[in-house]
């Protein structure tokens, strides 16, 4: 019976790292005049929303990166000017060939997107996605897919406790201890959703091919690790295909094509 690595496989292609992008974006709300506080329609739209922070690290790397407005100098003459910031953000989706988020597709990437529009940037270099909700869903029926309570389902940790919209509130005014919070608030949820990717991806059928984007041939395309072993074979309507299952992410894949002249074992 096979059994996992006790931890992830970290390789030995110094590009590898530098190709997987976890990041996870915050933004400030829209300002807007309504009449009442339930499902109100906008009569007007006072101030719009803008990127306030984005935090990141490329996979299996230390450390985890943050960028929030205040670290920029034009933060003094208008704290809502986010147009560096997303130059930031813009630069790692240009390096990145995967880009890793919760709700990523339907949120993080598409508000980033707006924000580099907005700010009359071209579109960043062709990457592929893998939004772990998405996983969640498709694969698992669990009582809630939100990032917070995947981590407390898999034992892996928990979201930091903001205390509410005070905290977004509070970054907006200006105040330091608030953008100190969202600090260590944003970087926290970047390595819960590696945590979170380590957990879900052997089951992940459909990912990117890892072996095309490290330039190997026989490792895992779901990891791209080298430590698999041969289990079994799938079989088509017309042809034998060799089993591999990976002991890194617990992924399986298909090899090359069984000849026919010797009986399978």
């Amino acid at each position: 019976m096979k059994t996992l690595l006790d931890k992830p496989v970290l390789f030995k292609d110094p590009n590898y790292n530098k190709k997987v992008l976890l990041f996870d974006i915050e933004t400030a709300p829209n300002l807007a005049y309504v009449w009442g506080k339930w499902e109100q329609d906008v009569l007007s739209f006072k101030e719009h929303w803008y990127m306030i922070s984005f935090a990141y690290k490329w996979l299996g790397e230390r450390e985890t990166f943050i960028w929030s407005l205040p670290d920029f100098k034009t933060y003094k003459k208008d704290p809502r000017n986010d147009e560096l910031l997303c130059r930031k953000l813009w630069k790692l989706f240009d390096e990145a060939e995967i880009i890793i988020a919760h709700n990523g597709d339907a949120f993080d990437i598409k508000k980033s997107n707006a924000r580099f529009l907005k700010h009359g940037l071209e579109p960043p270099s062709p990457y592929k996605t893998i939004d772990t909700l998405k996983v969640a869903r498709k694969y698992f029926k669990l009582d809630s897919n939100k990032l917070d309570d995947l981590g407390d389902y898999f034992n892996i940790g928990r979201k930091l406790q903001t205390g509410g919209f005070n905290l977004w509130l509070g970054c907006i005014a200006g105040e330091k201890e608030a953008w100190n919070k969202m600090t260590e608030y944003n970087k926290r949820d970047v390595v819960l959703l590696e945590k979170v990717f380590y957990k879900l991806r052997g089951w992940m059928v459909n990912s990117p091919n890892m072996n095309l984007i490290q330039g190997t041939i026989f490792n895992c395309p779901v990891c791209g690790s080298e430590h698999t072993h041969k289990r079994g074979y799938n079989m088509t309507k017309v042809a034998i295909y060799q089993r591999w299952s990976c002991l890194n992410c617990g992924a399986w894949s298909q090899g090359e094509k069984v000849k026919r002249d010797k009986p399978l074992k």
